[in-house]
């Protein structure tokens, strides 16, 4: 609508603001400060504030909340969204949802104002943007409402730790947070075995991204200490949340770092958080399929536990397909567009995995090339496997997972 735009906008371009809005990914053709009114900011934040915590989430709750009973449908796709294991039930399980949203949101929002207070705003425009950008962060959004970021803040601790917290929050997921919450208040539960996989996983890989940025990228071994860890940790952390913020130049990195990227935005994070890409346990599911066939083993175990043949299709599905979309992706964008190779695939990848990330090359695509990134977009939103399920009219009933499965 007029009133929601500063200037004279594309269709295209508004389109592929609403979809990289509410597959809270992060790209942008535009700019949200100079193109878009306030009103037209707050449409964008509504996006992806649905499209972290999921429409059918709200939805569902409500209809729990007013004693319309959720439909066996509903249920069942609600429980294979989330991959809630059968240790937790989906009405109290969705009500820790809100809980946690609002819980941390609201946290993000008092932690960003306090951060923001060098910032020459009033009182309603520095509680705005502290808001916008806290919501943006737990839904690994990545929209941000300065033009570039916050590189100015690569050396700000309490904005790194901000944006950090926030984001690996929304990205471990509810499982996690419900599984340790109950921890907390019922000594007898007991933890699942794939909120145990996601966070070691997360932990290891991150690890391993932070510390080869630490000493390969020679823009961060160019900064003092304590600013090069800070770089160093968020740019991984940014890439495996798929947040999608930055406080470096990713067009300004090396190859082997710029590799790394790619490959903790293809790998994601929590299968029932807020972020994207493949997920942590469908790279381990995948990972223990391939070592059982070396082994020649009938059994698919990981860590001495079995991982159903179902489950492990699945996993195996997703994988190959999440490759096959990628290489396409790229494939066309190679027709189009007159960039590297490695920009092609980090906006490839970037998108797919909704992450937001970007080389530079966003603003400079082609009309198709747009267009191939918002379908990247919806389809990794969406999810691989449930796309080519939908578009092959096939079904499987993912059922609930038991805590002794690993979800995918």
């Amino acid at each position: 609508m007029p009133f929601s735009r500063k200037t004279d906008l594309s269709i295209v371009d508004m389109f592929f603001a609403s979809t990289s809005a509410i597959s809270t990914t992060g790209l942008l053709t535009l700019s949200m400060a100079d193109d878009f009114t306030l009103f037209g900011q707050m449409v964008i934040m509504l996006l992806f504030q649905i499209g972290g915590i999921g429409y059918m989430t709200f939805t569902t709750y409500i209809l729990i909340n007013t004693s319309r009973k959720a439909s066996q449908w509903r249920t069942r796709i609600l429980g294979a969204a989330f991959s809630i294991p059968n240790t937790l039930k989906l009405q109290p399980f969705l009500k820790s949802v809100i809980i946690y949203t609002i819980l941390f949101e609201t946290l993000g929002t008092v932690f960003f104002y306090i951060g923001f207070a060098d910032q020459d705003w009033g009182f309603w425009e520095r509680l705005y943007n502290s808001l916008f950008h806290s919501i943006s962060a737990f839904c690994t959004a990545g929209f941000s409402l300065f033009n570039s970021g916050f590189t100015e803040y690569v050396g700000d601790g309490w904005i790194n730790f901000t944006i950090s917290f926030l984001a690996i929050a929304g990205s471990l997921g509810f499982i996690v947070f419900t599984d340790l919450w109950l921890k907390l208040t019922q000594k007898a539960h007991r933890v699942s075995f794939t909120s145990k996989l996601i966070v070691s996983g997360f932990s290891i890989l991150l690890i391993i991204g932070t510390v080869i940025t630490f000493f390969a990228e020679p823009e961060v071994v160019a900064l003092d200490m304590p600013t090069r860890f800070y770089a160093a940790f968020f740019q991984p952390m940014s890439a495996m949340t798929t947040v999608g913020f930055n406080t470096m130049d990713f067009g300004a990195y090396g190859l082997p770092v710029v590799m790394i990227t790619i490959m903790l935005m293809y790998i994601g994070a929590s299968p029932s958080g807020t972020s994207g890409g493949l997920k942590i346990t469908t790279l381990v599911a995948t990972i223990a399929y391939l070592r059982s066939k070396l082994k020649n083993s009938v059994d698919v175990t990981f860590l001495n536990r079995h991982i159903p043949n179902e489950r492990v299709s699945v996993a195996v599905s997703t994988f190959i397909f999440y490759f096959m979309i990628s290489f396409l992706g790229i494939l066309l964008l190679t027709f189009t567009e007159i960039q590297p190779l490695e920009k092609i695939a980090f906006e490839v990848l970037s998108a797919l995995g909704t992450v937001g990330l970007s080389m530079g090359i966003t603003a400079d695509l082609t009309l198709f090339g747009k267009i191939v990134v918002i379908f990247l977009m919806f389809v990794g939103r969406l999810g691989v496997l449930t796309f080519g399920l939908a578009i092959s009219r096939a079904y499987i009933d993912h059922g609930n997972v038991r805590d002794e499965d690993i979800a995918v």
